[in-house]
C-alpha cells in the first residue's frame, strides 16, 4: 500500500504541496501577526545568495550544508535590516527593500557567472517544479521515497516541535513583547529562532515550489485564517486546512487546464483568501455589510423612539407623533417611514392607532436609556 502511494505521482505532488503549506503556515502565522510577513519575501529571495555561496565553497547542491547556508543567509537579512532600522534613518519596510535586493542580486550574478552548467539556476531556485518531485527519490528500506517529501516532512515536524514547545512564549512575545521581555522570555531570541526556521523552510521548499511560491504559502494561508478567527490555535487549524485544500484543488485545476501546478496552488491560496475576505464571519465584507445594515436599522428605530418620547405629552403631540410627520421632521421618505414603523411595531416598541404613534413601556424605556445613559447605572447603585 505504501509502495503504491509513493509510486503515485499525483499523490506525491499534492502531499509535498500540502507539507510546504503546513510548514510555512506554522512559522508564517507569527510573522503575519507581528506585521513582519514581508520578511518571508526577503528571506525567500535572499537565500539565493546563501545557496550559491555554499555551492561555491563545497560544490554541494543539496543537503544539510545548503540548509544551514540558506538559514544563515535569512538571519543575515534580518540582522542587516535591523542595523539599518537602528540608524533611525529608514523604516523597517524600507530597510527590507534595501537589504534583500542586494543579497538577491549578488546571488543571481554569482549563479550566472559560476553555475550556468549546474542544476542550481535562477529559474530552479525562484520557480521550482513541483510536478517533478516524484522523480527525485531516495531508497528507504523497500520503498523509493521522493526527496522533497522527506525534506518537507522533516521541516514540518521541526516547525511543529518548535511551535509546540514554545507556544505560550511565542504567543506572549507576539502580542506583548514588552511583557515577555520583563518576564525574561527573550522575545528577540525566539523571533530569530522563528526566522531561522523560516529560512530553513524556504530552502527545503525551493526545489519543490521555488522561493517565490514559498512566499505565497507562508503569507496567504495565515492571512486567510486571520480573517476567519481571532484565536491563535484556530489560526493554525484554518491555515493548515487552506494549505491542504489549496494543494489538492491547485493540482486538480492545473491538470485540467494544463497550467503550472505550483502556480495554480498559489492561485488557490489567493482564491481562499478572497472567499475569507468576502464571506468571513467577522471581518468579511458581507458580514460587515449586514452588521452595518443592522446597526443602521437599530439607529432608525432608536431615532423614532426618541422623537416620539420628546413630544409625548406635549401640546404638539397630535401633530408630531404621527406617521406623516416623520417625513418632515426626520427627513424620511414614505417608504422608509413605513419600514421603520413596521420594525418598531414588530419589536413591541410602539403602537399605532390610525396615524397616531404611541410608545409602549419598552419603547419609552429605550428612549430614556438613550437620552439619560447614566440613569440606569445610577438606579442600579441606588
Amino acid at each position: 500500500m505504501l509502495a503504491a502511494l509513493f509510486d503515485n505521482p499525483a499523490a506525491m505532488i499534492m502531499l509535498v504541496g500540502a507539507l510546504v503549506g503546513i510548514a510555512s503556515t506554522l512559522v508564517g502565522t507569527f510573522l503575519v501577526l507581528r506585521g513582519n510577513s514581508m520578511l518571508s519575501d526577503a528571506i525567500g529571495h535572499a537565500i539565493v545568495f546563501g545557496i550559491v555561496i555554499v555551492w561555491l565553497v563545497t560544490h554541494q547542491q543539496s543537503g544539510p550544508l545548503q540548509l544551514l547556508g540558506a538559514a544563515l543567509t535569512g538571519l543575515l537579512t534580518v540582522v542587516l535590516t535591523e542595523l539599518l532600522v537602528s540608524t533611525r534613518r529608514v523604516k523597517q519596510d524600507a530597510a527590507i527593500g534595501l537589504v534583500f535586493p542586494v543579497l538577491f542580486s549578488i546571488g543571481v550574478l554569482l549563479l550566472n557567472l559560476y553555475a550556468r552548467d549546474v542544476h542550481i539556476d535562477t529559474h530552479t531556485v525562484l520557480l521550482g517544479e513541483i510536478g517533478f518531485v516524484w522523480l527525485d527519490t531516495v531508497t528507504l528500506g523497500e520503498y523509493r521515497v521522493p526527496q522533497a517529501l522527506l525534506s518537507m516532512g522533516a521541516m514540518t515536524l521541526l516547525n511543529a516541535a518548535f511551535v509546540g514547545c514554545f507556544f505560550k512564549e511565542l504567543k506572549l512575545a507576539t502580542f506583548d513583547e514588552g511583557l515577555a521581555r520583563a518576564l525574561g522570555l527573550a522575545p528577540g531570541l525566539l523571533f530569530h529562532g522563528l526566522l531561522l526556521l523560516t529560512s530553513g523552510t524556504a530552502v527545503a521548499a525551493f526545489d519543490a515550489v521555488g522561493a517565490v511560491l514559498f512566499v505565497a504559502f507562508v503569507i496567504v494561508p495565515p492571512a486567510t485564517a486571520y480573517l476567519l478567527t481571532d484565536r491563535l490555535w484556530l489560526m493554525f487549524v484554518y491555515g493548515i486546512l487552506v494549505s491542504i485544500l489549496s494543494s489538492i484543488s491547485g493540482y486538480v485545476l492545473a491538470v485540467a487546464w494544463d497550467v503550472s501546478i505550483g502556480g495554480m496552488m498559489a492561485v488557490m491560496t489567493g482564491a481562499f483568501l478572497l472567499v475569507a475576505f468576502l464571506a468571513g464571519p467577522r471581518y468579511g465584507v458581507v458580514a460587515q455589510w449586514f452588521r452595518r445594515r443592522g446597526q443602521r436599522r437599530l439607529n432608525e428605530i432608536r431615532t423614532l423612539a426618541v422623537h416620539l418620547y420628546n413630544h409625548e405629552g406635549s401640546p404638539e403631540q397630535h401633530e408630531e407623533n404621527v406617521a406623516r410627520a416623520l417625513r418632515e421632521h426626520l427627513l424620511w421618505d414614505d417608504a422608509k417611514a413605513r419600514r421603520v414603523v413596521a420594525r418598531s411595531r414588530e419589536q413591541a416598541l410602539i403602537e399605532r392607532n390610525g396615524e397616531a404613534l404611541h410608545l409602549t413601556p419598552g419603547g419609552r424605556e429605550l428612549a430614556r436609556e438613550i437620552l439619560e445613559p447614566g440613569r440606569r447605572s445610577a438606579d442600579g447603585q441606588g
